[in-house]
């Protein structure tokens, strides 16, 4: 089994992260922010202001599992009403792009209710990706490492995936 290496990004790192991110999304012409909590906070609230893009969303979901189970089906804790997303372009935000459950989950739940999901993340790990033929619409840099951003050091210091 091959170490992972550990990636500590400082907030320059992110910022600039970012700052590569932008120039991209400003290709379309979002009307909404859909932050996928909790990695998505930070950078969705970030883009969001570089974006100058005033309606910002939160969606929460999660995949249950035990020891013996996994669920298949995502539970969304959070999520904003069919009225809000439809006829709408919604640029989704999450930090990274691992299994891709959660972005799949949000973007999938966006189009039925009538919104046109783009999807951004600043990390994404297509070598662990479960979804052969989707990736994210943008994401700044493809990694194996394993990622801790500045706002989740102690996930690091704990050993805490």
């Amino acid at each position: 089994m091959q170490d992972t290496n550990k990636l500590y990004l400082s907030w320059q790192e992110v910022d600039t992260l970012i700052d590569g991110l932008i120039p991209r999304l400003q290709s379309y012409d979002y009307d909404v922010v859909l932050i996928i909590t909790r990695g998505g906070i930070i950078p969705g609230g970030i883009i969001a202001r570089r974006l100058a893009i005033s309606q910002v969303l939160v969606a929460s979901v999660d995949f249950y599992e035990d020891k013996t189970h996994k669920l298949a089906w995502p539970v969304f804790m959070q999520f904003p009403a069919d009225s809000f997303l439809r006829g709408k372009q919604i640029l989704i935000v999450d930090d990274i792009w691992d299994r891709g459950k959660q972005v799949v989950s949000v973007s999938e739940r966006v189009e039925q209710a009538g919104g046109t999901p783009i999807s951004v993340v600043l990390h994404y790990k297509s070598h662990r990706s479960h979804f052969e033929y989707k990736s994210p619409n943008f994401y700044a840099v493809e990694t194996t490492d394993w990622i801790i951003y500045p706002w989740e050091v102690d996930r690091g210091a704990l050993g805490v995936t």
